[in-house]
């Protein structure tokens, strides 16, 4: 029997928690009812000041306590402030460090990774978080090996997986290692969760980062989102800015960690996603509208920023 111990940090997303043992405790069910030994002990972990004493249906033990794991999961935060969110659950980092040195696995859940990351662990490792927190993650931690259009990602005995319902996903990977195949399709069916999907990044919605007071940086910002749909160069948009364009592109890039012209072709893209969902225009409008005038273009910058064709991505998403 395999012990899993769930983070019940601050500002911890409810759905997370939810769903971690909803799976585990389904798949118990699925081992008692065939008259086999069940294959996971949960635990929830929290701090010896928690006020709460239960939770779930479930006591809370403290992480000080002696107990080696076999696998801990880190839920999703609902904080927006991330690096405030992390100042508050710091007390969990050296508590993964010890689990992990005694041969714990540790998964995460969406922004869950950031805690993962600030622990060091994920130096040098891949990983993935929610699509939209991405570039976040990347500029906090440059040292991780970050695959935003990915589902789940493990590397050794760190996992941890995408937005929102990517988390299904990532149980199942976990249900497959440790309980085989079977068990993970007989869980997928039930919860009914796609098992072949392995990326995100259709999913995601470009939100530049605007908390910040780099004058310099948010005029070329501005410039670019009020004049995308021209046909131009991001030399063209930014000339008028009062600085070199070696300048530009270095405090932009530290800025929002993306340079100039990725600025421009992931605004445009954005530009062309929301032309697709909401109206009927033609496709070579809709590649005009958007700042194109090469359609071959288009279609390749389209597919490897958004992971499918304009035309799956408008059957997948349009209003109708």
């Amino acid at each position: 029997m395999r012990k899993i111990g769930v983070l019940l940090t601050k500002n911890y997303k409810l759905l997370s928690i939810a769903a971690i043992l909803e799976v585990f405790e389904t798949v118990n069910k699925f081992h008692a009812d065939e008259q086999q030994e069940i294959p996971f002990k949960i635990n929830l972990l929290g701090v010896d000041n928690a006020i709460e004493k239960e939770a779930f249906g479930y006591p809370i033990k403290s992480i000080h306590d002696s107990e080696t794991v076999d696998l801990i999961l880190i839920p999703a935060f609902t904080s927006p402030n991330m690096p405030e969110t992390l100042k508050e659950n710091s007390i969990y980092i050296p508590y993964l460090l010890k689990q992990f040195q005694k041969g714990a696995s540790i998964g995460t859940v969406c922004t869950g990774a950031f805690l993962l990351g600030a622990s060091g662990l994920l130096n040098g490792k891949i990983a993935t978080t929610h699509v939209d927190a991405c570039s976040t993650f990347a500029l906090a931690f440059p040292e991780v090996k970050l695959k935003a259009d990915k589902t789940v990602t493990q590397d050794g005995r760190l996992y941890t997986s995408g937005g929102a319902t990517s988390s299904f996903h990532l149980l199942l990977h976990i249900i497959h290692e440790f309980c085989g195949n079977r068990m993970a399709v007989k869980t997928a069916k039930l919860f009914a969760i796609d098992m072949d999907r392995d990326k995100q990044s259709y999913f995601s919605t470009f939100q530049p980062s605007k908390n910040h007071k780099d004058e310099l940086v948010a005029s070329a910002q501005q410039k670019i989102e009020s004049n995308y749909h021209d046909t131009a160069t991001i030399e063209e948009l930014i000339k008028d800015i009062p600085s070199s364009r070696r300048n530009i592109v270095r405090r932009f890039k530290q800025i929002t960690g993306i340079t100039p012209i990725e600025y421009l072709q992931q605004t445009r893209i954005e530009a062309a996603k929301k032309l697709l969902e909401r109206t009927t225009h033609q496709m070579n409008e809709v590649i005009f509208q958007s700042g194109y005038s090469d359609p071959k273009a288009f279609r390749k910058m389209f597919k490897k920023n958004v992971g499918m064709t304009p035309s799956q991505y408008r059957d997948k998403f349009q209003v109708r």
